[in-house]
Order: C-alpha cells, then structure tokens, then sequence
C-alpha cells in the first residue's frame, strides 16, 4: 500500500500489525504449553490446578489474537481507504 500511496503509511499502521503478529506468536506458545501439559498429564495423573492455569493463560491469548486482529482489519481498511485514488 505504500507503495500506491508513494508515500509512507501511519506508524500506528505497522504498530497494529506488529502487535498482531505478537499476538499470534503468543497464543502458539500458549497451545505449546498446553499440548506439554496434557501430554504429561497422561504420564503422571491430573494436576488440576496446574491445567487450568494453562488453559485459562490459551484462553487470554486467544481473546487478545482476537481484539487485535479487529483492530489490524480496522486499521488495514482505513490504510487500503487512503490509498484508493480520489
């Protein structure tokens, strides 16, 4: 889009789309944890406490993924807006 625009977008632009990748990477850590959790629970019985702390730490991740990928189809609207020709 820069490119059309030939000129640089807003730097709120690139912060939400790198607040989104941040977020994506967070969430695959997130389900990383939980995959090892339940693979060991498997192994050595039920700590429950333990498990639901890992579940409700993917469940935040995916709520943030959420809210910011809102935010970067918002923001990627507006910058595909500025650059169509008038």
């Amino acid at each position: 889009m820069e490119r059309l625009r030939s000129s640089p977008l807003h730097a709120n632009i690139s912060t939400a789309l790198d607040k989104h990748l941040e977020s994506i990477h967070v969430l695959q850590a997130r389900r990383k944890d939980e995959i090892v959790s339940a693979s060991s629970r498997q192994r050595h019985g039920p700590p429950r406490c333990q498990d639901e702390r890992v579940v409700l730490a993917l469940a935040a991740a995916l709520r943030a993924l959420c809210l910011a990928t809102r935010k970067v189809r918002t923001v990627l609207w507006c910058a595909f807006q500025m650059t169509l020709p008038k």
